[in-house]
């Protein structure tokens, strides 16, 4: 058949299912009727630096923005949030702030530190609409925090104090030190398991309202582990 006699419409078809290959696309043929095209995009979050991390969580507002992001888990406006900013920083409730106290944070944060934070790609800022929400890259940022209340001891402390102990327990033990030979020594390898279980739990849980996110950010110190 020569391309003279070729409908147009075969030609216009020909063209979008070329286009669709080339976008990604899957074609199915049923009798001659190109099909919908089905595409599948996947949309991964930016990498950030380990330094650039460390850059935005050393600001104690910028601190701030990514507890109470973390805390309301929806977008929220800017106006809500340097109230909420105002609160903590003169260790206030929210109804206590003054419009000078809120207008003095929403200018730092409007024209500073969300502008830094949406370039860096860890909030999502439209600053038409005033309004802010955390992105996907919000997750780089925990393996490089760790805020640890100043009441508290660092899980770092705690495994070496469980661990100083264990060892003794089972030098202990195994040199038949009395009251240790009343037990037999599966009695205190259950012991040692339970501890650091015990342990385990308790400090998993706490972590989790220490944190950015839980809990009250004025009871967090300032101690921020930088990266290696």
């Amino acid at each position: 058949m020569s391309s003279d006699n070729i409908p147009a419409d075969w030609v216009d078809r020909g063209e979008d299912r070329a286009a669709s290959v080339a976008a990604g696309g899957t074609l199915a043929s049923d009798g001659g009727t190109a099909a919908a095209v089905t595409t599948t995009e996947v949309t991964e979050a930016p990498v950030i630096a380990p330094e650039v991390v460390f850059e935005v969580l050393s600001n104690e507002r910028r601190r701030y923005v990514l507890h109470h992001l973390k805390a309301e888990d929806e977008r929220v406006t800017v106006r809500d949030l340097s109230e909420q900013v105002a609160a903590w920083e003169n260790d206030i409730e929210i109804a206590a702030v003054t419009p000078k106290e809120r207008k003095r944070v929403y200018t730092a944060l409007h024209q500073t530190h969300l502008p830094k934070m949406a370039e860096v790609g860890v909030i999502d800022y439209d600053r038409d609409r005033g309004t802010l929400s955390l992105t996907e890259s919000v997750g780089a940022f925990d393996i490089y925090l760790e805020i640890v209340p100043e009441r508290d001891l660092s899980w770092g402390e705690l495994s070496l104090a469980l661990g100083s102990f264990a060892t003794a327990l089972v030098a202990a033990v195994a040199l038949g030190v009395y009251p240790f030979t009343l037990l037999p020594d599966i009695a205190y390898a259950a012991i040692i398991a339970a501890g650091w279980l015990a342990v385990g739990v308790v400090h998993t849980y706490l972590q989790r309202s220490d944190r950015l996110g839980g809990g009250d950010p004025t009871d967090l110190s300032e101690s921020l582990r930088p990266p290696d």
